[in-house]
């Protein structure tokens, strides 16, 4: 199945653009509740703020997706908040940019730039990541094949969670279901048969997003 993008933690991020404070808020969530309820929580924190522009996706077809300029001109705050959060693809996911007025007049398209610009720094802050189905494999080899393994591991797309050794070397990895047939056929390979494996769970799992910064 494939993956779909999100965020990996709750993120903060601020920018001064004209003597105005602008504070890129994001955090990944599951319901418009759950992103109402991350807009209140900024709304206290910054409470004497001017503005507090927002936008939420939800679903992982995108299936809800609401804005708000918060006082700010029509369509220069939240209507730019949420095309980034397209542009990003990602989803389940809110961003607040909250804004302390610095006394300067930005203009609409300057309005713009900077709530686009401050959304994006919080989608940094955040970390973009891809959700993909992932399987976690506990496996076993004998000692002298080890070193061949994990050498091998370090170039196949797995995230090795854990080593123990005992009589043998006992390891657990984690890695995308659409990828795993490859890497159990790799690792039969170079231990000519001799690795045992054991699914031990499948579930949705963040993988950190390489090609944005």
């Amino acid at each position: 199945m494939d993956g779909y993008k999100t965020l990996l933690q709750p993120g903060v991020d601020e920018v001064v653009i004209n003597k105005s404070r602008f504070i890129g808020s994001a955090a990944p969530v599951k319901t418009a509740e759950e992103a109402l309820a991350f807009l209140a929580d900024v709304r206290t924190r910054y409470k004497d703020a001017n503005h507090h522009c927002y936008a939420y996706i939800i679903g992982q077809n995108a299936g809800i997706m609401r804005y708000s300029d918060d006082g700010e001109p029509g369509g220069t705050a939240g209507m730019p908040i949420i095309e980034v959060m397209k542009a990003r693809g990602v989803v389940d996911c809110a961003v607040v940019v909250t804004r302390y007025f610095g006394g300067v007049l930005l203009g609409a398209g300057g309005l713009v730039r900077a709530y686009s610009h401050t959304c994006a720094l919080a989608l940094n802050a955040s970390q973009v990541c891809q959700m993909y189905v992932t399987q976690r494999w506990m496996m076993e080899v004998p000692y002298p094949l080890w070193d061949k393994v994990q050498h091998t591991l370090k170039a196949l797309p797995v995230r090795l969670e854990s080593t123990e050794f005992t009589t043998a070397v006992s390891f657990e990895i984690s890695v995308k279901e659409l990828d795993s047939q490859r890497v159990l056929d790799t690792l039969t390979t170079i231990t000519d048969g001799r690795v045992e494996t054991l699914l031990a769970d499948e579930t949705y799992s963040p993988w950190i997003e390489k090609t944005e910064e």
